[in-house]
């Protein structure tokens, strides 16, 4: 069982939809002992860092989520994968779960729009699980202002927006985070849920 973290913060019914589409079962859950008890992890969120880490913490779920990600497949979607570093400077300097070394700064885009939002290819770089049969330059769903800043060796995939950004990350073990929305790139994202579900 898959458990989708419910903290207030997070696009979950569009994710749910997905996994249930899939046919893999899960639970939307703000419950501790459930998330100790699941297979997997996915922490989705939309909006800003600083108050979605409050409501995480709030919650009683960040040291949680700390430490399971360090024992089973974790999946940080959009924001949830923003969350996932030591530091974000959205608003103001915040710290994250620290699952992955890096930061989480505004994009300079120049004369292209902020935030970004709409369809980008994917340029791999790490060879990682969770994207297995998943084709370089395949397309996926983004809405962000803020991306990652970390070591080439956390980043799974790049795209190009004004720049290289992080795509999608992983610590090399069990934690996982796509910046973009897999529940909301048709096919592709479909099969990146898919392999998730499968680790």
């Amino acid at each position: 069982m898959t458990a989708l973290i419910d903290y207030g913060a997070g696009n979950i019914f569009s994710v749910k939809n997905a996994l249930e589409y899939l046919g893999c079962p899960c639970e939307l859950t703000s419950d501790p002992q459930t998330v100790k008890n699941a297979d997997r992890i996915i922490l989705p969120g939309v909006g800003a860092f600083p108050k979605a880490m409050k409501m995480l913490e709030d919650s009683g779920l960040a040291d949680i989520v700390r430490t399971e990600a360090g024992k089973k497949p974790f999946l940080g979607i959009c924001l949830g994968m923003q969350m996932m570093f030591e530091k974000s400077y959205e608003f103001e300097e915040c710290d994250g779960l620290g699952l992955i070394k890096g930061s989480v700064k505004l994009m300079e885009t120049g004369e292209l729009s902020l935030p970004h939002i709409g369809w980008n290819s994917l340029e791999f770089n790490v060879k990682a699980p969770l994207m297995d049969g998943i084709d370089d330059g395949s397309y996926v769903y983004f809405v962000h202002s803020y991306a990652a800043v970390c070591d080439a060796e956390n980043v799974i995939a790049y795209c190009d927006y004004a720049g290289k950004r992080t795509a999608a990350v992983w610590d090399g073990k069990y934690a996982y985070g796509c910046q973009f929305h897999p529940e909301k790139s048709g096919d592709v994202g479909l099969a990146i849920l898919k392999n998730f579900t499968s680790l």
